[in-house]
């Protein structure tokens, strides 16, 4: 029996040093996860200036917004438990802008309890995503709340007393509830937690409260929430274009730069400068196929203009001025954008109705995260896919596109390369430079594409005023963009330079012109381009700044 005691003694001794080297361990795991850190290192602006200047006539309403309006008005109050995360708030406010069932409005809000709690959910917290409720009644307080005719003050109060429930200067920034480890929140969850404390305390002490909590510079929370922004701007978005979290995180910078104080409203508008060109120079008539992190079940997604940027994008355009537009997906975040303030600068709006000459760049998105490249001119975008080499596996590869002035709008449509794998995450799709890409799989060229010229190796085809060569076998796909010629002088030119199967698995040379290397089984930390014109390239993009190239003007 003694033995026995002493080896059932060794055992749960071993197991409990077990369960502390395992708790330490996923204890540093999460301290130093990509989402933890992100902010904490500069990449760098790079040599592409951010335009700001606004001199746009900018229309007070438009089709679009007031079809959002009226979209979001004609329906029905439904259950706040069960809809009151993102539909009702919206509801609400659209009935509220249009003069709509306000008596209704009014009543409804003042029989309301708080139905969550802020953060992520997950195993241990299913009560979350309150913040997402937040940041729907701090556009509401912010839009209505000083018309009293619109939000009765009773309302008003009962909003700022009872249903926003997040005030005084500590920042709620790390996941709830597990169990100590100490992993930050995701972006959009802390701008809609922390947007609405700040709102909060910024009405109450604008009202009459002169409670220090309500203080947001006393309690410390002004000077955070810059520090929190700045972060974002050293190192752009960690959910970069999050299918869907990107549009919340936008409505919550919208919800900043419209209602908070100078110093939160510039950080936040210089936040929303870079993502607004980020998303003009890596789109084409408001569309657009980068790669993105946050859903990564979204992987399946197909159209082009279903980006949650894209919808906001959209009732911006149609404030400056663009007609027919329709936003297919994100209506519940273009809402925000006629009721606030930031406007997006000028270059952002001409660069997005009209590419003016051809360009270059490269976006960083750090170590854990794919960059983005793009190569566009007057009618035409080529777009990497890019990586997935993120461990929490929330990183999303796309094909490698291209895309021109034909109206598609579904990936089924585009010249593509997708990768030699059948699973998007072991592609390294970052091979675009000017006017070409290259990949390690087979080109699929869109139903209804006929070549005007071909031979053994090269198909030209001529859409939409480009000629476009191709060179595809089932471990190696490459296109580019030819200039203007007698189609077989073309055919010609390019074989005679690329004629050699063998020589094109590492190199392609344009004719009369400059010579690419690349490694397209390079490693997913590594840009696939070696070098162009003998000159080695900066290959290691988990350092690229947020944006470097050739951009005219910029």
């Amino acid at each position: 029996m003694a033995v026995i005691l002493r080896w059932l003694k060794r055992i749960a001794i071993g197991f409990v040093v077990f369960l502390l080297v395992a708790y330490a361990g996923l204890w540093l795991m999460f301290r130093y996860a990509s989402v933890s850190t992100h902010g904490d290192v500069d990449l760098g602006v790079g040599n592409v200036v951010v335009p700001v200047e606004r001199a746009h006539a900018w229309m007070a309403q438009s089709v679009v917004t007031d079809s959002l309006l009226v979209h979001w008005a004609a329906r029905e109050i439904g259950d706040w438990q069960k809809e009151g995360k993102v539909s009702i708030p919206r509801i609400l406010i659209g009935k509220l802008a249009t003069g709509v069932d306000v008596d209704s409005v009014n009543t409804y809000l003042q029989a309301q309890k708080v139905r969550g709690t802020v953060g992520s959910t997950g195993p241990f917290h299913k009560t979350g995503d309150y913040d997402f409720t937040l940041a729907g009644l701090s556009l509401l307080l912010y839009a209505f709340g000083d018309q009293p005719d619109l939000l009765y003050p009773e309302t008003v109060d009962h909003i700022v007393d009872v249903l926003m429930t997040q005030e005084g200067g500590t920042p709620k920034i790390y996941t709830p509830r597990l169990l100590g480890f100490p992993l930050r929140d995701t972006e959009n969850h802390i701008l809609m937690t922390e947007g609405s404390r700040y709102l909060k305390n910024r009405w109450k002490a604008l009202h009459g409260n002169s409670d220090p909590k309500y203080d947001n510079v006393a309690n410390g929370l002004e000077a955070w929430l810059v520090a929190y922004l700045e972060g974002m701007a050293r190192a752009g978005f960690h959910e970069y274009n999050s299918r869907p979290y990107i549009g919340y995180t936008l409505t919550a910078l919208l919800n900043l730069e419209a209602f908070t104080g100078e110093p939160v409203r510039v950080a936040a508008r210089r936040v929303l400068d870079r993502a607004n060109w980020e998303y003009a120079v890596g789109s084409l008539s408001l569309r657009r196929f980068s790669p993105f992190r946050r859903q990564a079940r979204r992987s399946v997604d197909t159209d082009l203009d279903g980006d949650y940027h894209t919808g906001v994008m959209k009732a911006w355009m149609g404030l400056a001025g663009v007609d027919d537009l329709y936003i297919r997906k994100g209506e519940h975040q273009a809402l925000w954008v006629p009721l606030t303030s930031y406007r997006p600068s000028d270059a952002v709006v001409a660069w997005i109705q009209e590419k003016p000459a051809p360009y270059f760049v490269k976006v960083g998105h750090g170590h854990d995260g794919s960059p983005e490249i793009y190569s566009g001119g007057p009618g035409y975008l080529i777009t990497a896919g890019g990586v997935a080499d993120d461990w929490a596996k929330q990183c999303v590869a796309r094909p490698t596109t291209l895309m021109l002035e034909d109206g598609v709008m579904d990936l089924t449509g585009l010249l593509r390369i997708v990768g030699a794998d059948s699973s998007y995450r072991a592609w390294n799709n970052t091979g675009v430079y000017k006017n070409f890409a290259v990949s390690a799989g087979a080109v699929i060229v869109p139903e209804g594409w006929v070549p005007v010229a071909q031979n053994d190796m090269w198909r030209i085809f001529e859409r939409s005023g480009h000629f476009i060569a191709v060179y595809s076998t089932d471990m190696l796909g490459m296109f580019c963009l030819l200039p203007a010629g007698e189609i077989n002088d073309l055919l010609k030119q390019l074989t005679e330079a690329n004629g050699d199967g063998d020589v094109l698995q590492t190199r392609f040379q344009w004719p009369n012109g400059s010579t690419i290397v690349y490694d397209v089984r390079a490693p997913k930390d590594q840009w696939v381009l070696v070098s162009v014109d003998g000159k080695d390239v900066d290959r290691g993009f988990g350092v690229w700044p947020l944006m470097e190239g050739q951009v005219p003007g910029f």
